[in-house]
């Protein structure tokens, strides 16, 4: 997976040190949970469970919890150094950033100012990733490749559900796939898809979470390994009293992959 390069910090007066807090006992309990179910799965390898949990909490009603999952995880031993914790936040931060598509702007600001407040200044990743996007050819291409993996021979049927709302048709492909999901300059497709799928499901959202259940299938991911995501969603979602009554099985979406 590739990520920007972290640029030149601004020069700012010298401050006192961050204080990390400690992770409330009840969600560091369901951090572990969802690693332990996780790691044995396709999304294991990169370490995709934190994206899942991220994506689950921006949905909900408590993105500043965000800043616990940042706590829980620089406390592991593979965050020790300031360029694996810049690293770790560029993968945080994108996974906010494709949110905004799926649940608006102002939860995933308030998860990233809650773990910006909590960064040491040391480890501040100062790049970006979307300074020079242009709604182009380009865009267009990345965007409707993506969205052919996601919806495969579903494509144009999906599309056409918008015909009498045609600017619904537009920002689907220019802003929603091109300049949000179909970005992988952090992200990867798996990893795009760990956004999407956990923070439509954490909605309790019954068509669009039918859809990325079959496009969770459709980009690799196991009927079993789907279980097992589907599963750790409904447990993040149980801790923030989130109680997911409409959305399908994965057992019932099967039959359409």
């Amino acid at each position: 997976m590739s990520s920007q390069g972290t640029a030149a910090a601004p020069a700012a007066a010298a401050a006192a040190p961050i204080v990390v807090p400690d992770v409330p006992a009840d969600l560091a309990a369901v951090f572990r949970r969802t690693e332990a179910a996780l790691t044995p799965t396709i999304l294991g390898p990169d370490d995709r469970w934190y994206i899942v949990v991220l994506s689950c909490m921006v949905a909900g009603p408590d993105p500043e919890a965000a800043s616990h999952l940042y706590a829980y995880l620089i406390q592991k031993p593979e965050y020790t150094t300031s360029a694996a914790r810049q690293a770790l936040v560029r993968r945080l931060r994108e996974a906010l950033v494709k949110a905004v598509s799926i649940v608006g702007v102002c939860k995933p600001l308030e998860a990233i100012l809650a773990i910006s407040a909590i960064e040491q200044p040391e480890d501040k990743d100062y790049s970006e990733t979307r300074a020079d996007w242009q709604c182009d050819d380009a865009n267009l291409k990345r965007a409707m490749d993506w969205y052919a993996k996601i919806y495969k021979h579903n494509a144009s049927d999906t599309l056409g559900l918008f015909d009498a709302h045609k600017d619904f048709i537009w920002l689907s492909k220019h802003i929603t796939y091109g300049l949000y999901l179909g970005d992988r300059q952090v992200l990867d497709d798996l990893d795009t898809e760990m956004v999407v799928f956990p923070a439509i499901m954490s909605q309790n959202l019954k068509t669009e979470t039918w859809w990325h259940i079959r496009g969770t299938r459709r980009v690799g991911v196991s009927n079993a390994d789907t279980k097992v995501l589907y599963d750790a969603i409904k447990d993040v979602n149980a801790h923030f009293g989130v109680n997911l009554n409409k959305v399908p099985t994965v057992d019932e979406v099967e039959h359409d992959v």
